[in-house]
């Protein structure tokens, strides 16, 4: 979302960007507005700027589920530190013994998200959606400013809920951060994973030691990066404040669109927004994690050898999405003696689960099929 918002403002960027010292006066502001490493203060006098608390994020969530059919419950899943993550649990006697299928969520997204999808996929096994650390409605802590300690505190936080759940073994689907996430994980822990599916995956291509001297990096890009480069991705949500509901609406009407079967209102920009002006626990590291033009620091691709040949890999991509699907044909080329799959839906985009919802439904429970 933050990278559409600065692709559509890039114009007007290019216009501020030739006042002189904006730079330097950018950096000053953001040490008093949304520091990545002071971020704690925030809480203190986010509810009298942003109109959004905990309690208006847990009703907009509610919202957001209220037109799911199968009976599912919630609850927070205490971890170590004191740490809880939210968890939905779909689970009925018919499905109860099969392998469950775990949602990881991806970056400023939370488990309403998924409510196109979890009453199709419930009904062929259990299913768990919870938010990921520093996500949505579970704890938001300091991370480690290192990407490595940052990604192992996301995985080990994954670990502790597995366990605290009951969960033997799972299937592991993950959009975005999650699927980078799912990957991570199952390197790690790869007997508690039976199959992997990652949709429009993030972090997994290397990023480019060398510039394309046919095609050079304009300089107002450069510009750009160096002057957004102290802040946090959605740090211009909560600057604006009051604003920031109309902000959503405006920049993002096509979420709106993606759940127009279930909702007529502005119940998904509305809990979008809520989700997204919380302290920034998780965007804060996912941002550490990141490096120039949103590449991971630290990408899968290196680490993906490392990941056990028995475990199935199916890759769900968007065929309007911007993302890039070289990663998925680099990781096939790269597990020659591993089930490596790669699915294109039709009309979607990079939220493939809510574009085309019926279609990935179908897709996924396709995929699973070979799955006790």
């Amino acid at each position: 979302m933050a990278e559409q918002t600065l692709t559509a403002n890039s114009g007007f960027v290019q216009r501020v960007l030739s006042v002189a010292g904006v730079h330097s006066l950018v950096r000053c502001l953001w040490r008093y507005v949304d520091s990545s490493i002071r971020w704690c203060w925030i809480p203190g006098w986010l509810p009298s700027w942003c109109p959004s608390s905990a309690s208006q994020l847990q009703a907009a969530g509610e919202q957001m589920l209220r037109c799911v059919s199968a009976d599912f419950t919630k609850q927070f899943v205490s971890i170590s530190n004191g740490n809880q993550l939210w968890t939905l649990t779909f689970s009925n006697e018919s499905v109860k013994d099969k392998t469950p299928m775990v949602l990881l969520h991806g970056f400023g997204c939370g488990v309403g998200l998924w409510a196109q999808n979890l009453d199709a996929l419930s009904q062929h096994r259990p299913v768990f959606a919870l938010d990921l650390l520093g996500f949505g409605q579970s704890t938001r802590p300091l991370f480690p400013t290192d990407p490595e300690e940052a990604e192992s505190q996301f995985v080990e936080s994954i670990e502790q809920w597995r366990a605290k759940v009951g969960l033997e073994s799972m299937v592991l689907l993950g959009h975005n951060l999650g699927g980078f996430l799912a990957v991570s994980y199952s390197i790690q822990h790869p007997d508690r994973v039976k199959r992997i599916i990652l949709v429009e995956p993030w972090g997994f291509p290397e990023s480019q030691g060398t510039v394309d001297t046919d095609r050079p990096i304009p300089v107002w890009i450069k510009a750009l990066g160096a002057m957004f480069s102290p802040f946090n991705p959605l740090a211009g949500l909560r600057l604006v404040g009051p604003l920031g509901p109309i902000l959503v609406q405006t920049l993002r009407p096509d979420f709106k669109r993606k759940f127009s079967a279930m909702f007529t209102d502005n119940t998904v920009p509305e809990y979008i927004y809520h989700l997204n002006v919380q302290s920034p626990s998780g965007e804060t590291a996912f941002k550490n994690m990141t490096g120039p033009f949103g590449l991971a620091k630290k990408p899968m691709l290196r680490r993906i050898n490392q990941l056990q040949p028995d475990i199935p890999i199916t890759i769900i991509y968007g065929s309007r999405s911007s993302v890039d699907c070289d990663s998925g044909s680099t990781i096939r080329d790269m597990r020659p003696d591993s089930h490596v799959d790669i699915i294109t839906i039709r009309g979607a985009g990079h939220y493939v689960y809510a574009d085309q919802p019926e279609d990935f439904n179908h897709k996924v429970l396709q995929v699973c099929e070979k799955v006790d």
